[in-house]
């Protein structure tokens, strides 16, 4: 695949799998779709991240077969296909001033702000601090809003590679053979890394080929083989392979072999998982495509509630298929929940939070370039650049 981010399609913006569409007035319009915005990814995005929110909700009752056979199959490729999504919305970062500045203020201070939520649930939780309070350790989903910020931050470099898909495979699986610890999620960081940089290297006319009936058809074939092979596997092998964190040298066999075969295979299985999903999310706009631009409040959000859910006796009555049940749709309540305007309006100091709160106003940063509508027309003339 290419490798250069020109393209002659318009560029996509460079707001993430995370980011809503704003208008220049800075509200967030749920029936806003900017020109060129691909509808196919804000479904996808939903789909994924109503995944993301099920797996965790269903993580506890694992025990139970047909629980641990989904969360499984969900693990199998939800996350390395959000990162190839986010990889291709992040071509236009060009690690500018102005782009790190929306970076930190996106990503960063979200990541802080959340961070101290989740270290003072488990604050409580234990009776007293935590092992660690090093900012520098993500607690629990927030090792993806570290992972993002250095890959959007390593862009350019991938963009300036002969083959830059090669390298990031390469990278992820002999950087797995060593340990790299827990400080800001490095073994996520490298073991994801091929999925962001193959969504680098994609084009718009890559995704058409998506829609070809044969395409279509192999997907369904996809997604059900791996349904009937995620039951035996759910049973033999560990969560360790499907998490993507710890290091091969963790494991109770040879670093090398099988176990960089076993990371390959794991590797192909996410990506051909990840053309099946595609290609079967409509291209067209459904009810939820305009949810698809909130999946940063639904990521940050249900982390907080699920935690404090964990801390009742939720998950000491619910078992069995009844439990499984009521559990999955508890999960998708709150995520409508959460793309609720009053919610969301509630959240956004946190999830977005503007230049002006974090930001020093000496003329330095984004929040002393002017004010009112002389920001409006910087943040206009921004938008029209990629």
């Amino acid at each position: 695949m290419a490798s250069s981010a020109t393209s002659q399609a318009p560029r996509p913006r460079d707001d993430g799998p995370g980011a809503t569409a704003r208008t220049s007035e800075g509200r967030t319009e749920a029936t806003a779709q900017p020109p060129g915005r691909d509808a196919r990814l804000d479904n996808a995005k939903f789909i994924l991240i109503a995944l993301v929110v099920v797996g965790h909700a269903i993580q506890p009752l694992t025990g139970y077969g047909p629980a641990g056979a989904l969360y499984y199959w969900i693990y199998f490729f939800h996350m390395p296909a959000f990162i190839l999504i986010s990889g291709y919305l992040s071509r236009s970062f060009d690690a500018s001033s102005n782009r790190v500045e929306k970076l930190v203020l996106s990503l960063g201070v979200p990541y802080l702000l959340f961070w101290t939520a989740h270290q003072s649930i488990y604050t409580v939780q234990r009776g007293g601090l935590p092992d660690t309070l090093s900012v520098l350790q993500p607690t629990w989903t927030l090792w993806f809003l570290v992972a993002l910020f250095l890959w959007r931050l390593s862009v350019p470099v991938w963009q300036r590679l002969r083959w830059p898909v090669a390298i990031a495979v390469a990278v992820s699986v002999f950087g797995a053979t060593s340990s790299l610890g827990e400080i800001l999620s490095m073994g996520r960081v490298v073991s994801f890394l091929p999925f962001f940089v193959l969504g680098l290297s994609l084009r718009r006319e890559h995704f058409a080929c998506l829609d070809r009936l044969w395409v279509r058809l192999c997907s369904v074939l996809v997604m059900g083989v791996t349904a009937l092979l995620a039951v035996p596997i759910s049973d033999r092998l560990s969560r360790d392979w499907l998490f993507w964190r710890a290091s091969l040298t963790d494991r109770d066999i040879d670093p090398l072999l099988p176990s960089i075969g076993i990371r390959l295979a794991f590797m192909g299985l996410a990506l051909v998982m990840t053309i099946a999903m595609l290609a079967l999310t409509p291209k067209r706009r459904t009810w939820y495509t305009s949810l698809g631009s909130y999946t940063l409040f639904i990521y940050l959000g249900h982390s907080v509630f699920l935690l404090l859910l964990k801390n009742t006796p939720w998950y000491d009555v619910v078992s069995g298929p009844v439990g499984l049940s009521v559990t999955v749709s508890l999960a998708l309540a709150l995520i409508l929940l959460l793309c609720t305007p009053w919610v969301r309006a509630g959240m956004r100091w946190a999830v977005e939070p503007q230049a002006t709160w974090f930001l020093r106003q000496d003329g330095k940063g984004l929040a002393g370039k002017g004010t009112g509508a002389s920001r409006r027309a910087a943040a206009e003339r921004e938008k029209s650049s990629v």
